[in-house]
């Protein structure tokens, strides 16, 4: 049987890194990161690409796109991409994607570590081992964590432990497959599409409000001037404050006349929002044109919109687009 031949694009992460005087630092190239792990040559073939090394905390929107160009190049030439990522922001990175490069036939798969590869006990050789053995089967396509023998969806997933190797977990949705003694045992199997979408437009203008006890309105207001879009994280499955010192009903319906987009979704990270429950929440959504997340995680709802409004400022066009189901990510 040919094997497969898949990219590894390094980023950079935990798993790049080694220790300096200041604390981990993403040192390590991709080539020097697969030299750690020759059994992969047994199960594919790799080639290796170094878009940047940096520490995951400085992802942002055009390394997205940087990400998205670099398949999009590379795309016919490959059956799959790993792509190596600091975990801190993977949640996100994988949403993005999975926005970016849509219906892909090919898997595109996201993977990192808790502890640098070159350290004696260390998760990052498992993981890079298991994202290579799923992204060479034939189940695999479109954008995936692969992390701690676990198979997410890239719209799904969270990071849910700081220190621990289970850092990920699929928030609303199961798991698409585990990795066990060198298995892939799949457990929802996506149809392949026949040829992938392409997008390169972000609005990086979406900002996250979250909601405390007794936070002033005028944060939101502010948050809503400087940016096209503002996603409020409320309490349990959404409302909003609704006694009138707090001002937040006229603040929302104001800015989103000026054609700003609100979104409510809820912090708790299972089952998601639904607003029609309680008075606060009924009782806003009456009123006024604000979006609801469902079911969406906070990183989907982040990326989603910068997504939509790298295409159209239209109301219409916004709210068609952002309850359209991709890649399962809402499913209300």
């Amino acid at each position: 049987m040919t094997k497969k031949k898949i990219l590894m694009i390094g980023t950079g992460g935990t798993i790049a890194s080694k220790i300096t005087p200041n604390g981990l630092d993403p040192q390590l190239t991709s080539e020097e990161i697969l030299a750690f792990i020759p059994g992969i040559s047994e199960i594919c073939e790799v080639d290796t690409l170094q878009i940047c090394n940096i520490d995951s905390t400085n992802i942002a929107p055009d390394i997205w796109v940087l990400m998205t160009d670099t398949i999009r190049g590379k795309y016919e030439q490959y059956d799959g991409f790993v792509v190596t990522h600091g975990t801190d922001t993977m949640a996100y990175t994988a949403a993005a994607l999975s926005y970016m490069i849509q219906d892909s036939p090919k898997p595109i798969i996201i993977t990192g570590a808790q502890k640098p590869i070159n350290m004696e006990i260390t998760d990052s050789k498992t993981n890079l081992f298991d994202s290579f053995l799923y992204a060479s089967s034939d189940s695999a396509s479109g954008v995936q964590i692969v992390f701690n023998g676990k198979v997410i969806l890239g719209t799904r997933a969270r990071k849910t432990h700081s220190k621990s190797f289970q850092a990920f977990s699929s928030i609303n949705y199961p798991y698409l497959a585990i990795i066990q003694d060198g298995r892939v045992i799949s457990y929802i199997t996506k149809e392949k599409a026949g040829a992938p979408r392409f997008y390169d437009s972000l609005d990086a203008k979406v900002a996250l409000f979250k909601l405390t006890p007794g936070v002033d309105s005028d944060i939101l207001a502010y948050m809503l001037e400087r940016n096209d879009a503002v996603i409020i994280e409320s309490y349990g499955v959404g409302g909003i404050p609704s006694a009138p010192e707090y001002g937040y009903f006229k603040v929302i319906n104001h800015w989103i006349g000026k054609g700003k987009t609100v979104v409510m979704t809820t912090q708790v990270p299972n089952e998601g929002s639904d607003m029609e429950i309680y008075k606060v929440g009924h009782e806003l959504k009456a009123r006024v044109n604000i979006l609801e997340a469902y079911d969406m995680i906070t990183e989907a709802v982040v990326c989603k919109l910068m997504w939509i409004l790298g295409q159209t400022q239209d109301p219409a066009r916004i709210k068609e687009l952002f309850y359209t189901t991709i890649s399962n990510d809402i499913l209300y």
